[in-house]
């Protein structure tokens, strides 16, 4: 494979391109709050297809902004297919020249990065309980992919591995199935990396108790971990059918309605020596879906919660109600209600505000 000059200059990048003292061990933080910058997902329906055309990755000044504001950590939804074209063969260098690049500059503005294959439990369309051509079993090559990519990024005081984005076409058990086998597999690989798993179905917390004995609180209640490094990872928005497909006509469920969901998951947490995300939420910024933010983040200061990251962020949003506004843009009034609630260690309630520096796609859940 030919490279281009730029390819060759991001694959010689060392690992740590910032200093190391500045950033190592921000993992070990008490609380990772930050947002999803979306963009490396795009284009699904083109694969490969073109960086910066179909796909983005972000820029430096955007993660630079993304610090100023006071995150410590991005969520950074990519894809399998780009990232290994082939089940159970190379990763591809390009996309990991991408990735590579992406997390040394995040590191250099003090932010972690967790690394969120976005896939819906699919790849290439089939679901991960397939088998495809040559005998591949999916679920096998599955695993495969997270042990080859995590010998690519060992940096486990900035990188975390985020399984699978709302593995929403296989069935829950499966599901939990697959993840408890490749946390294992990790953790016998000697991979020492935070591990996000994802609920089954669309990981709602809205939705986590719904089924009983075929809920996720029935079958991620036992989720081990030998490092106790792993992360469970729910996501809730506000709109009429919780998807945050409808914010373009209809407004936010009210702030009281989400106190006894967040309350019930909690005590499950606790329980069953859990530790929570919220990876994704979002909401238009009128006042009453501005108030169901507030009360989001205030119930979030509960400590089985290890964090949150906001949807989204991103260039290529255009006028997309729940995007966050760019350094030279005016800014979104989620950004300061968000500033409010992230982690300082010498704020913990989140309470003080930090001062800043300075047609879209659709959210992918909106293309299913």
């Amino acid at each position: 494979m030919k490279h281009h000059p730029l390819l060759a200059a991001l694959l010689s990048l060392p690992l740590s391109l910032a200093a190391a003292g500045s950033v190592a061990g921000c993992l070990d933080s008490a609380r990772l709050t930050g947002v999803n910058l979306a963009g490396a997902e795009f284009g699904s329906s083109q694969i490969p297809g073109k960086v910066f055309h179909d796909y983005v990755y972000p820029s430096e000044a955007e993660l630079e902004y993304i610090a100023d504001q006071g995150a410590n950590m991005i969520r950074l939804p990519f894809l399998w297919e780009r990232t290994q074209p082939e089940a159970n063969g190379a990763l591809d260098s390009a996309q990991l020249a991408h990735l590579r690049l992406t997390i040394n500059r995040a590191e250099t503005h003090g932010l972690c990065v967790l690394l969120d294959l976005h896939n819906y439990a699919k790849y290439f369309g089939d679901p991960l309980t397939a088998t495809i051509p040559e005998n591949i079993v999916l679920q096998e090559a599955f695993i495969h992919f997270w042990l080859a990519l995590a010998k690519e990024f060992p940096n486990a005081g900035s990188v975390a591995f985020g399984l699978m984005n709302e593995p929403a076409f296989i069935p829950k058990a499966t599901w939990a199935s697959i993840a408890q086998q490749t946390v294992l597999a990790l953790r016998k690989a000697n991979v020492s990396n935070g591990i996000w798993v994802a609920g089954g179905g669309w990981s709602g917390l809205h939705d986590w108790f719904s089924g009983g004995e075929m809920s996720n609180a029935h079958y991620f209640k036992q989720l081990h971990d030998p490092l106790k490094r792993t992360v469970i990872e729910v996501h809730q928005y506000t709109d009429s059918n919780y998807s945050g497909t409808h914010s373009n006509s209809a407004g936010c469920r009210s702030a009281d309605e989400f106190n006894s969901q967040f309350e019930r998951i909690h005590t499950w947490a606790e329980q069953h020596q859990q530790q929570l995300f919220l990876g994704e939420f979002g909401v238009p910024a009128t006042p009453e879906c501005l108030q169901t933010l507030t009360r989001f983040l205030e119930l979030m200061r509960a400590e089985k919660w290890r964090g949150w990251s906001y949807w989204a962020a991103g260039s290529w949003w255009g006028n997309y109600p729940l995007a966050l506004s760019g350094a030279q843009q005016t800014e979104s009034l989620q950004w300061p209600i968000l500033k409010r609630f992230f982690y300082r260690p010498e704020n913990q309630a989140g309470s003080k505000e930090k001062s800043s520096s300075a047609s879209p796609p659709l959210p992918p859940e909106a293309i299913m």
